[in-house]
């Protein structure tokens, strides 16, 4: 009795009409998230994605479904602007468990992580073909080659979730050697990746490394081309993958646990987060985000495409997370869209970040 009346009392005070008067508007605004496009029948789930120098969206998938592992050569998928499928590819000589894809920025070569084999390939999108392009001195049970970028060099970086390291290996391939290596970069959480996703700032003094399995985002300074000691840039976004940047150097990082893009500004600052799980529909389609795993912007920036992993973790041996269940019901793997603009909160009356494009 004595609780109700002091509530009552704070009703009548007025302070607590803030929390009370409270509507959806006045949280994230996390926009529309759209099926952009559905993967074929047999398809497994999608990681890997890259939007090509033709405008069209490339994808490679981790080669698992709801009943586990699948044995064959891996798969890219080709889609349009509009979600058209273009073309299916099995990529030669490579296992089924395909991971981060990139094109080199001078060359335009197609690059793709054979997580299976621990070694990147170049693979002619036309008609799957391959050659190696990198390989590491660690052993393929023992490495977990995952992302790629680029420096404005052309020099090529690839995470290592299981040793972390970031491996680094000119334009022209070759064996790949250590760049950085660091606790930071390990991860005893679940999932159970460390360095994921990887991305330079505009400067290129700066590397930002998702730590998937700690939740992280970690930063390495950059001087000259050479690594310095790297850090803790964020913490708290749960299950950090796929990353990239936008024009403003802005982190856009697929949180694979959380079902959601979380857009980070460059002081670490939290300035948006889109999308979520809308559920399945009759067909076994999911709508939204579910373990998102690789963003990537169209060519004119208006759109931010992610990849749905779609990954129950159960099927890899791992206690279920929160959307296991579900994903163990997906009949049909998807890529979602979304429009790559900043919402305005609605008691921010700055306006520095809001509304912007990449």
């Amino acid at each position: 009795m004595r609780i109700r009346s002091s509530v009552i009392a704070l009703l009548c005070a007025g302070l607590l009409a803030p929390a009370l008067t409270l509507t959806p508007a006045q949280a994230w605004d996390r926009g529309d998230t759209d099926v952009f496009a559905i993967l074929p029948d047999g398809a497994t789930g999608p990681e890997g994605l890259a939007v090509g120098p033709d405008g069209n969206v490339y994808v490679t998938t981790f080669g698992f479904n709801s009943a586990g592992a699948v044995t064959g050569a891996g798969q890219l998928y080709v889609f349009d602007h509009n979600g058209h499928l273009l073309r299916q590819k099995s990529v030669a000589g490579s296992t089924s468990h395909l991971l981060g894809i990139g094109f080199h920025p001078t060359t335009n070569a197609l690059l793709v992580i054979d997580f299976g084999a621990a070694k990147v390939l170049k693979v002619d999108p036309n008609t799957g073909a391959s050659s190696v392009f990198m390989t590491v001195t660690t052993p393929p049970g023992s490495t977990g080659l995952n992302a790629m970028t680029f420096d404005s060099s052309g020099n090529v970086y690839v995470s290592d979730s299981f040793n972390g390291i970031i491996w680094k290996t000119g334009s022209g391939g070759g064996v790949g050697t250590i760049w950085v290596q660091d606790p930071l970069l390990t991860t005893t959480g679940t999932p159970p990746f460390g360095a994921n996703g990887l991305a330079f700032n505009r400067a290129g003094n700066a590397l930002f490394v998702a730590n998937t399995g700690n939740d992280t985002i970690v930063k390495i300074p950059v001087t000259a081309g050479s690594p310095g000691t790297p850090a803790v840039f964020v913490n708290s976004i749960n299950g950090a993958d796929g990353v990239v940047l936008d024009s403003k150097d802005n982190l856009w990082v697929a949180a694979n646990q959380a079902d959601e893009i979380v857009v980070v500004d460059p002081t670490g600052k939290a300035i948006a987060k889109l999308g979520d799980f809308n559920g399945l529909d009759k067909a076994g389609v999911p709508h939204g985000l579910i373990f998102p795993a690789s963003p990537d912007f169209s060519k004119d920036g208006q759109y931010l495409y992610v990849s749905n992993l779609t990954l129950d973790l159960r099927v890899i041996g791992l206690p279920e997370s929160v959307d296991s269940q579900w994903a163990s019901q997906v009949k049909h793997y998807t890529i979602s869209r979304i429009r790559a603009v900043i919402p305005r909160l609605p008691y921010d009356d700055d306006g520095h970040h809001n509304g912007s494009r990449p």
